[in-house]
Order: structure tokens, then C-alpha cells, then sequence
């Protein structure tokens, strides 16, 4: 599988240079249970998806919620383990990010992201 990078739509801006995609049933079930850390390069896509919870995690998180179009429709930032997210009106998946890189990468609802095969820099 290549690898995916996460890039701002709106600004070019890269994200995340190293995304994981949850889109079964065991790997959206599993997400980040039991991981203690996550390197600020990082994402978790998961679809479909419209809400989240930390139960079982070890870290904060990061998480934009998009909408279909990959539009960012709802923020939430710094998530503690043990947590039920934020609900948002049309969310069909989610990306979970380090703790803190919502303000780093300053992306915000409204702008729209895309996902690009790094290898061939095919957007997808």
C-alpha cells in the first residue's frame, strides 16, 4: 500500500505526511486504542465515521471531522483519553491527529482537504 500524505486544500499546506486509513470494521473499531503516542507527522482516517470517543487511548488528540466533499465541518482539539467526542451535522469520517496539530497546521471549518498517494502524487 503507498503510503498518503494529507494536505490543505484550501492552502497547500501539508498536514500529515503519514495517514492511516480505518475504513473496515476491525481497523474503525480499533483506531488508536492502546497507543501511547503519535508522531506529529501522523494521521488515522476514518470512514465512515461520524463520531469518535478516546476510550482505551493513552493520548490527546486532534480531530477534524469532514463532510463528504473532504470539507472540514467541525474541529475539536487536545481530546483527553476517556472522551466522547463533539457531534457536527454531516460528518462522513474523521481524522485524528496529534494533540496540538490543529493550531500548528492552521487549518479551520470551512477550508477542504485532500488526500495524495505520495508516490505519484495522485490525488485520490
Amino acid at each position: 500500500m503507498l503510503p498518503i500524505k494529507l494536505v490543505n486544500k484550501d492552502t497547500g499546506q501539508l498536514i500529515a505526511s503519514d495517514v492511516q486509513t480505518a475504513n473496515s470494521f476491525w481497523k474503525r473499531l480499533k483506531g488508536l486504542m492502546f497507543v501511547k503516542s503519535l508522531p506529529d507527522n501522523f494521521a488515522m482516517h476514518i470512514a465512515p465515521c461520524s463520531s469518535i470517543h478516546t476510550f482505551f487511548m493513552k493520548c490527546r488528540i486532534d480531530i477534524l471531522y469532514l463532510s463528504q466533499e473532504n470539507e472540514i465541518v467541525g474541529m475539536e482539539e487536545n481530546l483527553a483519553p476517556g472522551k466522547i467526542g463533539k457531534r457536527f451535522s454531516n460528518v462522513q469520517s474523521v481524522l485524528e491527529l496529534p494533540a496540538g496539530k490543529v493550531k500548528t497546521s492552521a487549518v479551520n471549518v470551512g477550508q477542504a482537504v485532500y488526500f495524495v498517494k505520495r508516490e505519484h502524487e495522485e490525488v485520490i
